[in-house]
């Protein structure tokens, strides 16, 4: 079904999902380009349980929330966090998830390219992927490709 501007339905979904993701307070707490000591206040305040993984060249922090939506800070040697992750039932609110990158990740929509589940927005200093659909699960990420440590593979940043 298409509405007269040309939008499919699916399209205003993913956009009204999308949209409540912004308006939901204190659903994620991981900024991006922060530093790591952040990252249990973002447990307190998600009511969630946290779980550190230290790989060769940087650390995860895994937050559980109790909704079911794992949020992934990656967090590089010199204590800044380079990227989140996420998947599950809800959206991280990424207001707060990309901080000082959001208004330009919301100006880049304009401009997205993707089908109707799927958002791709790549500008120089940020990369953010976003997919799902309504009633169902939502996963993404968002990184800064200049701050992702060396010989850290972009794939494995799920």
């Amino acid at each position: 079904m298409q509405f007269h501007s040309g939008i499919d339905l699916k399209d205003y979904a993913l956009w009204g999902a999308l949209a409540a993701a912004l308006l939901l307070p204190c659903i994620a707490s991981a900024t991006l380009g922060e530093p790591e000591a952040s990252v249990q206040t973002d447990a307190a305040q998600l009511n969630g349980s946290i779980k550190m993984t230290d790989r060769a060249v940087y650390r995860v922090h895994e937050i559980q929330m109790p909704s079911g939506t794992s949020l992934r800070e990656y967090v590089s040697s010199d204590g800044n966090v380079f990227a989140v992750g996420w998947n599950g039932p809800t959206m991280p609110n990424l207001r707060q998830a990309l901080g000082r990158f959001f208004d330009p990740y919301v100006a880049a929509l304009q401009a997205r390219h993707g089908d109707r589940n799927h958002v791709q927005v790549q500008l120089d200093n940020l990369v953010v992927q976003v997919s799902g659909h309504m009633r169902g699960s939502f996963a993404g990420r968002a990184y800064l490709p200049q701050a992702v440590p060396a010989g850290v593979s972009v794939g494995d940043l799920h």
